[in-house]
């Protein structure tokens, strides 16, 4: 079995454990979901790998435990499949690291009397807008 249905199989095993408790109850709730479901059985070899887990299992069991961590899963896996995602990702990273010294740099000047903190504040928060406005100009060329 693939290193993704090992994933899968381990993460819907996690969900009906610590939702519902048991396969019965889970197979219910397929049941009450989709008008059909599966047997106690049929759950038991999907999570076994010998039955594929199927899309419409996933969302029945997600939206009735109310936590979605295998759409989170493949949300992931989408992102970091789309390199627009990737680059998306590291120039907000890079907001974050810049606004977080702008912050600590103006702070820094508030408490202090020496004009080298208060020129230092101004640089950081350039970089800060330079990460924004890069991140700005990639945006738009996604469109």
């Amino acid at each position: 079995m693939s290193d993704s249905r090992l994933i899968l199989s381990a993460m819907v095993q996690a969900l009906i454990s610590g939702t519902f408790g048991c396969l019965d109850a889970a197979a219910l709730t397929l049941d009450a979901r989709w008008g059909r479901g599966a047997s106690k059985g049929t759950l038991s070899r999907k999570i076994a790998g010998s039955l594929d887990v199927t899309v419409c299992d996933v969302i029945a069991l997600e939206d009735a435990a109310g936590r979605y961590p295998i759409t989170h899963w493949l949300a992931l896996r989408l992102a970091d499949a789309v390199p627009e995602a990737r680059d998306m990702r590291a120039l907000a990273a890079g907001i974050a690291k810049e606004s977080g010294e702008a912050v600590a740099a103006i702070l820094a000047a508030e408490l202090s009397d020496r004009a080298g903190d208060r020129a230092q504040a101004l640089v950081e928060m350039d970089e800060a807008i330079a990460a924004m406005m890069s991140a700005r100009s990639r945006l738009v060329t996604l469109q």
